[in-house]
């Protein structure tokens, strides 16, 4: 709040001068902790050389070997006690000598002290602190030798002191580089501040009049800031260029919004219609069953409550939505006579969009092609009906081998339930891929649908020693459809059951989940097919051997059926080699 009140000039120089005033700070305390270190390390090779001498003198007089320290009595002559203070202490701490203490050898044990410690560890070691033997303040500089520590000492005197002050002339000299650098400091920001006034003052320009040349009487400085202030001059003059094109290609959407067969209607977060065509105000007219001038009034209509809710929950949701990844419904809705298909994306901002699609010409196309299909079944089961009046009369007939007769009967009474099957299979593929939206989503029992297709193959299970492993919990459960779901498992079950061999393992698991599928494993452990074959497993009538559906009573559309279930629910489905050997495949269905 402080510096809102401030002009930008007297911000850049309170920032300027902060920032010096931290470097000028830094280098006086980084050059007063430097000098000091310095002048310790000159006192410490000062008492390092005292050390080296003692030690001399003590391996020179055999005075370690011979236990008699009290002969370094005689380096009093070169090393007065007034001036230096020499001690001698074993490893173990003992004061073996010190020449400023006649009882030296009832003294403590020194192997507590700091500089001893420091010593012991890392060869030598330095501290100034109070002697509690002369009750005066040494600072002591200890080295460790093979045998003892020698330590040397001057007393924390007045010239001691006086020796480590720091020189004050280096400060003075810096204090008075950052007042004269406080000046200049005021200098520069007095001049980039004017630039920015300027730069201020176009802006203003700008807004209030809208476009501007480059002419005109506001004039920059030859500087950084005059180029960027030039260049803002160029992207103004591009965007308004831009911003022109913009409104004929908004005009050009506008014009094609209102060409199109579908309706279209653009809307706020807050549900304000943005923009819309007539076909999506005649749609809405036909679902409401009102007339209404108002688009918000659609968000109340009974009929629309689907989409309504759906998008109560986008908006209200905290998500931040990715491109690729923006939240979508979709669903078919059936008025009186007309088939209606209707969308709805969220975008990041939380605006969204209605597209409603009129499909009731594609419904009844649909419909004409399911009385085809039909037409088709229905003479599929004609040469049955034939095929089985002539095996009445074969089995009539006395002059026929009995044996050929039940033989003939047999095979043609095979065929005729393969045939049947086959109707059954192009009813159920059709009734799925034309009206799978039609199919009641309710909440699935998976465990259910699969006992029921295991039960469906019990004889052949038992017959050919199949064992059949299913992991799926009994509580999982799977917003689609009980007969759809059935027929998957029952297809997938089918072609293992059939295909490979007998003494396998029919494995079924649920290896994932996230927010929207359960992903779930059907394999088996048999011979599985060769890789060129998996890609085209799921065609209608593809078969990986030319005579293996008609020899093991398949119809050739039972994966077909698997995949446009699974499809129809917005899942997935692909099918792989197991490295185990066998045939895998993973699907998709919804939670």
């Amino acid at each position: 709040m402080f510096f809102d009140k401030k002009t930008i000039k007297w911000k850049l120089f309170f920032y300027y001068l902060l920032l010096f005033g931290i470097f000028t700070i830094s280098i006086i305390l980084y050059q007063h902790q430097r000098e000091h270190h310095y002048r310790i390390g000159e006192i410490e090779t000062n008492l390092n050389e005292y050390t080296e001498l003692t030690n001399r003198y003590i391996g020179h007089n055999q005075i370690d070997k011979e236990k008699s320290y009290s002969k370094l009595d005689s380096l009093k002559i070169l090393i007065p006690a007034s001036k230096v203070r020499i001690s001698v202490i074993s490893l173990s701490g003992n004061v073996l000598y010190d020449n400023t203490i006649i009882d030296y050898k009832s003294m403590e044990n020194h192997k507590e002290r700091p500089e001893i410690i420091q010593a012991l560890k890392e060869g030598f070691g330095e501290n100034i602190r109070l002697s509690a033997s002369t009750n005066e303040k040494y600072i002591y500089y200890a080295k460790t030798y093979p045998n003892y520590i020698i330590r040397a000492a001057f007393i924390y005197d007045t010239q001691i002191k006086a020796f480590l002050k720091v020189d004050t002339a280096f400060i003075l000299f810096l204090v008075f580089l950052f007042i004269a650098f406080g000046f200049l400091l005021r200098y520069i920001a007095n001049h980039i501040a004017d630039s920015i006034t300027k730069l201020k003052d176009f802006a203003v320009q700008i807004r209030r009049k809208g476009a501007i040349n480059i002419n005109e009487d506001t004039r920059f400085p030859n500087d950084e800031l005059g180029f960027i202030s030039r260049e803002i001059i160029q992207l103004y003059q591009q965007l308004r260029k831009t911003k022109t094109e913009l409104m004929l290609e908004k005009e050009k959407l506008i014009s094609h919004l209102f060409v199109l067969n579908e309706g279209v209607g653009f809307f706020s977060a807050d549900k304000k219609p943005i923009l819309n065509n007539s076909h999506f105000i005649f749609y809405i007219n036909i679902i409401s069953e009102e007339t209404t001038t108002s688009i918000e009034n659609l968000f109340l209509a009974e009929e629309l409550s689907e989409v309504t809710r759906f998008i109560d929950q986008a908006i209200s949701d905290n998500t931040t939505y990715q491109l690729n990844e923006l939240p979508r419904i979709e669903y078919t809705l059936q008025k009186d006579k007309f088939h209606f298909h209707i969308q709805c994306i969220i975008f990041p901002d939380k605006s969204f969009e209605i597209l409603i699609s009129d499909q009731t010409q594609l419904m009844r196309r649909s419909i004409m092609k399911q009385q085809i299909t039909s037409n088709i079944s229905h003479e599929l089961k004609t040469p049955i009906s034939s095929v089985k009046g002539y095996l009445e009369t074969v089995l009539n007939n006395p002059d026929l081998e009995l044996s050929k007769q039940h033989y003939f009967i047999k095979k043609a009474y095979n065929q005729s339930e393969r045939l049947t099957q086959l109707v059954n299979d192009i009813s159920l593929l059709n009734k799925i891929e034309e009206y799978s939206e039609l199919y009641v989503r309710e909440k699935v029992q998976v465990i259910k649908a699969i006992n029921e297709a295991i039960e469906s193959f019990s004889d052949q299970i038992r017959q050919k020693s199949i064992q059949v492993e299913c992991s799926i919990p009994e509580e999982l459960i799977i917003n689609a459809n009980h007969s759809l779901i059935f027929s998957v498992f029952r297809n997938l079950m089918e072609n293992s059951v059939n295909y490979a061999g007998d003494h396998i393992t029919i494995s079924i698991t649920k290896y994932h989940e996230d927010n929207t599928f359960h992903y779930f494993s059907f394999s088996d452990n048999g011979p599985g097919v060769n890789e060129e074959h998996l890609s085209r497993l799921f065609e209608r009538f593809y078969r990986v051997d030319s005579g293996r559906s008609r020899k093991e009573g398949g119809t050739g559309l039972g994966l077909a059926i698997v995949k446009n279930a699974i499809i129809s629910f917005k899942g997935e489905i692909s099918a792989r080699k197991r490295k185990e050997g066998g045939l895998e495949f993973l699907f998709s269905l919804p939670r």
